[in-house]
Parts: C-alpha cells; structure tokens; sequence
C-alpha cells in the first residue's frame, strides 16, 4: 500500500473509528443519559457500521460478504435513528414508551429476511445500484424519506436560516447540522458513481468532526463564529417552543422526580432538558413567573402535602426529607410560604 493510499485510508477510517467510540460514549458514559442520548448512539453506530464496511471494502477487497451484507443493511436503520432522536430532542412527536420500535423492529426483521432469502454473496446485483438493483434503491428510498420527515420536524429552526429577526439557538444549530450531515453522507453514497466510493467515508469523518466542534461549542455556552453573542435578557422563547419545553419539563418532574434532590441545581435540570441553564431560568421566569428555587419549592411542597396526608405516621422532619428539603427549617419556611401554614397546621386541617 502506497503512502498516498495510507493516508487515505487513515482519514477515511478514522471517522468510523472516531463515531464508534462517541456511540459507546453516548450510550455508556455521558453524565446525562436519556432516550435521546441513546437515538445518537443507535445512529452514529450505524452510520459507522456503514463506513467502515465501505473503508474495508475500498481497501481490502477480499472481506467478508457477511460484513459487506451487515454494512449495506446499516443504511435500513440509520433514517430511523435519525428521524427518533430529531423527534425527542425537539419534543415534536412525543413517543409512549415503547412506541418507537414501531419504526425499528419492522426494518430489523426485513433485514433479517432479505438477508436470508438473498444474501450479498448470492445476490449481488440487487445489492448494486444498477438498474436490477432493487434492495439498493429501497436502501437509499427509505433512508432519504426518513431524512425528509427530519426536516419536516425542523421546519420552523430552518425557516429561522432566513430571518434576519430570528436567531437559532444552539439546539436548533446542532439538529439542523446532523440532519444536513446525515444528508451530505446519504449523497455521497448515491453519487459515488460518479466519484469515487470512497467519498462516502470521507464526508462522514468531516461531518463528524464539525458536529463534534459544534457540539463541544455548545457544550461550554460559546458563541459560533457565525452567530452573534446577545444578551440574556433580549432573547425570547417563542411560545411554540416554551409549550414543547414546559411539557418536557413537566414528564420530567413526574417521572423522575428530581426535585427530591436536595442538591439539585439549575444547571442538572437544564442538562436533563439539552438547554442552557439561563434558557431554563428564562422559561421559568417568562412562563411560570418563578424562579428556579421557587418553582423547585412549590413541587416539594405540592409532595410534601400529599405525602402529609398519606403518611400520618411519619414525623414531619422525616416528611420534609422525603419531599426534597434539606433541612427543617428550610422545609417550614418554604411550605408556609406556599400554603400559608406550617406542616403542623396543615397536617391538623387535614386530618
């Protein structure tokens, strides 16, 4: 292998590298784990699955066909992924529980079936995009049908491109950017023909690394090059935005119950959220008209009263505790403040 060709092949390899690792980084070991976190991994795996087939293929004709199989079959599964975590990072189309599967088991047991009734190693011209190759049009028709319902879920941020009144937040700047990223690599593929195969790999290790710039720039609150800084208190939330944030807040707070952390700080909430801590403190105060601590107060208090009329038993220290105080005397200054009772008043009235 010539130099020129090491090279190459270092490049377009170390994206799929680089997104294998962000995948277990993403699903393993980020501080904050969520469903959305988990759709990231679930794609870049498969985007990497998909180029490190094509990096081998290029370079190392011989490999396996079950490997060229499980690589091609990659792209049933990376518009899903795309379209889930669009989905939940937005809060656009709001997933039960296990609904999402809905999109991912039907495409898993079709692989499953075309790949044992024609596998690559017997069937290759189906897999070619050739005029005979059928599964690979369907490859590149569902994956670009999923990157159009992507859009469709940031019609509004895309629409912000071309308002001079309007600016993207960050979230809005990181979506628009993987769904594009996803977009340049699907072209890639389809025009290898015309390029070279190669390219595909290629433009995943440049869309990855610019994402990964964008997503460290956000991560420490710093302006983008092409977005410029704005003072707190000029910007808005527009009201389409703060309903989606306030109801994903709101699920938030009943399933997990992260008031009940004594030490819970803005910045954890914001985290759980994928915002800024100031656009947290924004949405409390513009829409709900409370501070931080007074909103995390009014859920403690709202748990302490019914744990109060539940728990007669307990001790209202012990109650106060449960609910998320971290001291007695922060707990009776807080629910009189609230209720305009102390517990001991209140626990009388209610029995």
């Amino acid at each position: 292998m010539s130099f020129e060709t090491q090279v190459l092949f270092f490049f377009s390899a170390l994206g799929a590298f680089n997104g294998l690792f962000l995948s277990a980084y993403f699903a393993f070991f980020i501080k904050t784990k969520n469903r959305a976190t988990y759709f990231l991994s679930a794609l870049l795996l498969m985007v990497s699955v998909r180029v490190t087939k094509s990096v081998f293929l290029t370079f190392y004709e011989d490999i396996s066909n079950t490997f060229i199989q499980i690589g091609l079959s990659a792209c049933l599964l990376i518009g899903p992924f795309l379209y889930l975590y669009i989905a939940e990072t937005t809060g656009k189309k709001k997933q039960r529980r296990w609904t999402w599967l809905v999109h991912i088991l039907p495409v898993i047991l079709g692989m499953t079936v075309i790949g044992y009734y024609f596998p690559y190693k017997e069937h290759r011209y189906l897999w070619q995009r050739s005029s005979n190759g059928y599964l690979c049009w369907v490859l590149f028709g569902q994956w670009l049908l999923y990157i159009l319902l992507s859009l469709l879920l940031l019609k509004k941020p895309i629409g912000k491109l071309f308002s001079k009144r309007v600016t993207l937040s960050d979230k809005e700047i990181w979506l628009i950017t993987i769904v594009s990223g996803i977009f340049l690599i699907w072209l890639a593929y389809f025009t290898a023909t015309y390029t070279s195969y190669i390219v595909g790999a290629l433009s995943f290790s440049f869309v990855l690394y610019v994402s990964l710039f964008l997503w460290v720039l956000r991560r420490r609150k710093a302006h983008l090059f092409f977005e410029p800084p704005q003072k707190y208190s000029n910007k808005t939330i527009d009201n389409e935005e703060a309903e989606t944030l306030l109801y994903r807040l709101n699920e938030i707070m009943i399933t997990k119950a992260p008031f009940k952390d004594p030490n819970i700080k803005l910045k954890d909430l914001a985290a759980e959220l994928d915002i800024s801590a100031h656009r947290l403190s924004q949405l409390l105060n513009d829409n709900l008209g409370k501070s931080f601590t007074a909103y995390i107060n009014g859920l403690r208090t709202e748990e302490a009263k019914k744990l109060i009329r539940r728990n007669t038993q307990f001790t209202l220290e012990a109650i106060g505790q449960e609910a998320g105080f971290s001291s007695r005397s922060t707990f009776y200054a807080a629910f009189r403040k609230i209720t305009g009772k102390t517990p001991a008043q209140f626990k009388r009235s209610s029995s």
